[in-house]
């Protein structure tokens, strides 16, 4: 544990996180200013890649992003852009939920706040992007939770940004736009500062759009000229597609401050057992060619909040430019034509979200109670319920979206609604809840559903039902359906901190994190006398390592079977062919306790999978 300890009185150990899709951050209070708090290697920021190396072991950061080309089977990037999804992640046999490959970063992002504040469970605020839907926030939340966490709040990544600006400028008054421009994600807000009180007047965003896609367009461009060259595509090769991408990401940087770029790659691929390179020359002008409608985009988005917000560019007094996208010179370029004016350019665009998520923290912990710092944020969705509605000349039709709590709402927010029954006789009504800003509510997002028994029989139009929806600061949405006739109602928590609709589900991707961590370093923890954590060390190191390997070979293989046995029905006759023989090979390794060859038959199913690029 680190001596310096920072503690206050009064003060509970809870910490800011930025989860970001290519950097992760985590700030902290110190004397009463936020800070980064650093990896236990000095690292600032933290590259949100996961790697499970050939030993197994988790491997997060900088060298799980430098074996990104060599093991891009064993390795995970912008997880951030699955999350809330059931997609399974496939790395080193296993198969992964995003949250729970988030969890692994986070668990990282942990220990250097156990060195900082000792071990044990910690509150955070972490950070999500405006756009994320409910079920993106909660899968972030349970990832921090799975990560050992106290998720105390999700807080919008623009809001948090402007907190860190209005801590320093809270004497000032004015309209601030934030414009996030991330590895995966872009939003966009509005947020008015009135001698400390800080407003988010509007926000909107992509959850799809950021420096992610500029690298791909990037991958394009190159693999085109190896096309050209070579009449083959590197995009099919697994490790020279992220060779390629990986080269991206570095021409990327480099053109924000160069004018252009010379690659040069000696070997991209192999074809006819001779190398195949590239040597070609890239001006900033043709990469901004490359990705000018994506940046237009997020332009059309600021526009659009401004709108929200009733407001005009002339408006707005100051600009933040957040997110490591932001660098490139045209982004400063189109926001300067957008409101006549420059953005400030006096922050780290890399670090504003985790240091406004540690002033969220210390509004919330108390050290910052004093600073006369008060924030609200607004509703990201907008939330109602499915109607009857109108359709065509007199036609009604279900399905119709019916908003209760518009998008850009302040919150906490508490408002109601009444409808009336849609048929004669009817005693009971179907409250089914969406998120979204479609006016049907099948291309909105379900939140919830839930049924209100008990209305009195009566002719269509006569009975009301009143429903009410309370949405507070930490997301929680809660739902009230109430029938005014009798007074009979029902109320419903749809929208929870953690979704724990599944504790199985919980605890099984608890189980899975712990199995990626070696049982032995657990054990150490458990025991406090020195005799019996000698007696461990004293066990035979081959008998321990035998069976380790042996276990996590059989369990490699295993995941492997089911893999081919789910993928084999988009495969073609030949390549299921393929894929029996490999699961009958590996059935019959573990059969035969041969793990000479039960690691061969692996490595040529995985040779299998990467050619089919599953």
């Amino acid at each position: 544990m680190n001596n310096s300890n920072p503690i206050e009185n009064g003060f509970r150990p809870i910490v800011g996180i930025d989860l970001g899709t290519t950097n992760s951050a985590i700030g902290y209070i110190y004397d009463r200013k936020p800070q980064i708090l650093k990896t236990l290697k000095g690292e600032r920021i933290l590259p949100s890649v996961v790697l499970i190396d050939l030993e197994d072991n988790v491997v997060v950061g900088q060298d799980a992003l430098d074996s990104l080309v060599a093991m891009p089977e064993r390795t995970v990037a912008a997880v951030k852009r699955r999350m809330g999804s059931a997609d399974l992640i496939h790395i080193a046999g296993r198969n992964l939920l995003p949250q729970e490959v988030s969890a692994l970063i986070l668990k990282e992002l942990k220990k250097s706040v156990d060195d900082l504040y000792g071990e044990g469970e910690k509150e955070a605020v972490i950070t999500v992007p405006s756009y994320f839907t409910d079920a993106q926030r909660r899968a972030t939340k349970q990832a921090g939770e799975l990560a050992g966490f106290f998720v105390e709040r999700i807080i919008n990544e623009p809001t948090a940004a402007a907190l860190a600006y209005g801590l320093d400028n809270l004497k000032k008054d004015g309209y601030i736009l934030v414009y996030d421009l991330g590895g995966g994600t872009f939003d966009v807000s509005v947020v008015e500062l009135m001698s400390g009180i800080l407003e988010v007047k509007a926000s909107t965003g992509n959850n799809f759009l950021g420096g992610e896609d500029f690298d791909w367009r990037l991958v394009d461009w190159l693999a085109q000229k190896v096309i050209d060259e070579h009449n083959i595509d590197p995009k099919d090769d697994l490790r020279a597609k992220a060779l390629l991408k990986h080269e991206a990401e570095n021409i990327k940087i480099k053109l924000s401050s160069e004018e252009s770029v010379q690659v040069v790659i000696p070997v991209v691929m192999v074809k006819d057992n001779q190398p195949i390179g590239l040597n070609t020359r890239i001006h900033r002008g043709e990469f901004i060619n490359l990705i000018d409608d994506l940046l237009q985009g997020t332009i059309d988005l600021t526009q659009e909040v401004l709108k929200d917000a009733d407001l005009s560019a002339a408006d707005i007094d100051e600009i933040l430019l957040v997110g490591g996208s932001t660098r490139i010179p045209r982004v400063f370029e189109l926001i300067s034509n957008l409101f006549g004016k420059n953005p400030k350019n006096d922050i780290n665009p890399d670090e504003t979200v985790a240091l406004g998520a540690a002033v969220q923290a210390g509004l919330k912990s108390g050290v910052l109670s004093k600073s006369g710092l008060i924030a609200t944020d607004v509703a990201p969705f907008s939330m109602g319920i499915a109607v009857m509605k109108e359709w065509g000349l007199s036609n009604f039709r279900p399905g119709g979206f019916a908003i209760i709590i518009p998008k850009n709402t302040t919150i906490p927010v508490t408002r109601s609604e009444e409808y009336t029954t849609t048929y004669d006789g009817q005693t009971s009504v179907s409250i089914e809840i969406y998120q979204g800003e479609h006016e049907w509510v099948k291309n909105n997002y379900k939140l919830g559903e839930f049924q209100l028994e008990g209305i009195p029989a009566a002719n269509a139009g006569v009975e009301v039902i009143e429903v009410k929806f309370r949405y507070n600061l930490n997301g929680i949405l809660e739902v009230n359906a109430k029938c005014i006739s009798t007074g009979k109602d029902m109320t419903v928590t749809v929208q929870d901190a953690l979704n724990r609709d599944s504790q199985k589900t919980l605890e099984d991707s608890m189980e899975k994190i712990k199995s990626l961590y070696h049982e032995e370093d657990k054990e150490i923890e458990n025991f406090e006398d020195l005799d019996d954590i000698e007696e461990i060390f004293n066990l035979d190191d081959e008998e321990i390592d035998d069976e380790y390997t042996w276990e996590s070979l059989t369990e490699e293989a295993k995941t492997h079977i089911n893999d081919l046995n789910t993928l084999k029905n988009n495969m073609d006759e030949r390549q299921q062919k393929q894929a029996n023989k490999l699961i009958l090979g590996l059935q019959e390794a573990i059969g035969d306790e041969n793990e000479d060859s039960l690691q061969a038959i692996i490595e040529e199913t995985i040779d299998f999978m990467i050619d089919l690029e599953l």
